[in-house]
């Protein structure tokens, strides 16, 4: 990464906003999977069984999902600075819910509401795209993602730590209350420091509020497919939570969300019709056109790449503390291992994208995420540990670099439904997670690695369809002229 390109150690202008809005996705991951390395002593403290533990996993990720989606929006409508500092102030409030609860239900609405802290990501892609030009766009986007997720391995690695200076059963209720405290204080910081646009920008919205916009009638049917698996999602999440999963939730009750998500898939597809009717009379001009297979190919791609990402930070500290019956501090350590590789694997993912083009990126990152988790479905009690650490951080380098790729290629699809469509991006990135720890909830370590692999490979099949970005996209300015901006 040269200094002509990006000088990382300017705090002026977009690197300055780069670097405030890294810091804000870093401490929603920071607090978001705030329990993951705390998970034996909160298991302890509140006497929890297996099955609730892995319930919790679940539910961390869930809301994510809708979130991810609504934020995207409330983006491309008020601006990423309004949007995020809000978030991270709201954020804040689901730790302290967790960081108090006395029982397994108190833990788990915590924990659900936890998941909306989750959607900071989106935020930052639409901030980023503001401030770098398309030749540095992946870079940028890399660094902010990567520097960010790093928030998980920074939690993973300093957590315990602050429980044990705090001591007693408490001490991991402290340690998650500061995350929350942390997210407030810097919901302030983060609103008195940015702008959402470099001086005489324009922050290009969406013309309507309230669904994607796509450019023909076939698009608006693929639309509507690619929706389903995040309600279906949200209806596993039931399953797992119903009699037939842990019991935590009444069958009247479960069936009444089963139906619940049925009205609001219909109802979503009505706002889409809505937004959208006027391209069954007439298709918009070409110029304003953007293919949506560009959005559905990028969502299958991040479900296998950050999906799986989520699902491995909340389960390898128990996978390295049973695989090598290690004490959780260490084992806590270990599993960080995987994070921390985002600091210099995303950025990467996004760099090679700029410099050598985002189909090519993509194809050879993500047969190499398909061999490292079939390499990790391999580790067991007789590897060497330092074998096993190797491999997941072999295996973490391919996934966060897919990432980073994927997210060089999500603001370059149509400039004001950015949000939107990271938003979507990032949903089925926990649609992933949640159909993973559903999977792990049902089989054995080995499986689960062995089921990513396979998604894997179907995610590179689907690649085969992504064109890659050139020319230019148009967006109309509030006076009415046509302004273009470069993607390749």
């Amino acid at each position: 990464m040269s200094s002509d390109s990006l000088n990382l150690f300017s705090f002026k202008g977009k690197i300055r906003v780069l670097h405030l809005t890294w810091i804000a996705f870093f401490i929603t991951f920071f607090a978001w999977f705030n329990h993951a390395p705390l998970l034996m002593a909160i298991a302890g403290s509140l006497s929890l069984t297996s099955d609730q533990v892995k319930t919790l996993l679940i539910l961390n990720v869930a809301l994510t999902i809708p979130a991810r989606v609504i934020i995207g929006m409330l983006t491309d409508k008020y601006g990423p600075r309004l949007t995020y500092s809000l978030l991270l102030a709201v954020g804040s409030i689901p730790c302290f819910i967790f960081a108090l609860a006395d029982s397994f239900t108190a833990a788990a609405i915590g924990r659900f509401l936890l998941g909306f802290i989750g959607a900071g990501f989106v935020i930052g892609i639409r901030m980023v795209s503001e401030w770098f030009p398309a030749k540095q766009l992946g870079t940028a986007e890399g660094i902010y993602g990567g520097w960010g997720n790093f928030g998980s391995a920074a939690g993973a690695m300093t957590l315990p730590t602050i429980a044990l200076l705090f001591g007693g059963e408490d001490g991991w209720r402290y340690a998650i209350g500061i995350t929350g405290a942390i997210a407030l204080v810097y919901s302030v910081i983060y609103y008195r420091s940015v702008t959402d646009t470099p001086k005489g920008g324009t922050y290009f919205k969406p013309k309507k509020i309230g669904g994607m916009e796509v450019s023909s009638p076939s698009d608006f049917v693929l639309l509507l497919i690619m929706k389903v698996p995040m309600y279906a999602a949200l209806a596993l999440l039931t399953w797992k939570l119903s009699p037939a999963g842990v019991g935590m939730l009444a069958m009247p009750v479960a069936i009444v969300i089963y139906v619940s998500l049925v009205a609001l898939y219909v109802f979503d597809a009505k706002k889409c019709y809505d937004i959208n009717k006027e391209i069954f009379v007439k298709l918009p001009e070409p110029i304003h056109r953007y293919k949506f297979k560009q959005v559905a190919v990028l969502n299958i791609l991040y479900f296998a790449t950050f999906g799986s990402e989520l699902a491995v930070i909340s389960m390898l500290p128990l996978f390295f503390s049973e695989t090598f019956t290690l004490d959780p501090v260490k084992a806590g350590l270990l599993a960080s291992a995987y994070a921390f590789m985002n600091l210099m694997s995303r950025p990467a993912g996004g760099l090679i994208s700029d410099r050598f083009g985002r189909k090519s990126t993509l194809l050879i990152l993500t047969a190499g995420l398909a061999l490292g988790y079939l390499t990790m479905s391999m580790i067991d009690a007789e590897w060497p540990l330092y074998l096993a650490v190797a491999a997941a951080m072999a295996c973490s380098f391919f996934v966060q670099s897919g990432e980073g790729a994927v997210f060089a290629v999500v603001p370059l699809i149509k400039r004001r439904l950015t949000g939107q469509i990271a938003g979507m991006t990032g949903a089925y990135g926990n649609v992933g997670a949640v159909f993973y720890l559903t999977i792990l909830s049902m089989v054995s370590y080995q499986t689960f690695f062995l089921v990513i692999a396979g998604t894997a490979v179907l995610g590179f099949v689907t690649l085969l369809f992504l064109e890659e970005p050139e020319g230019q996209m148009a967006e109309v300015m509030p006076d009415g002229s046509v302004s273009l901006i470069d993607v390749a």
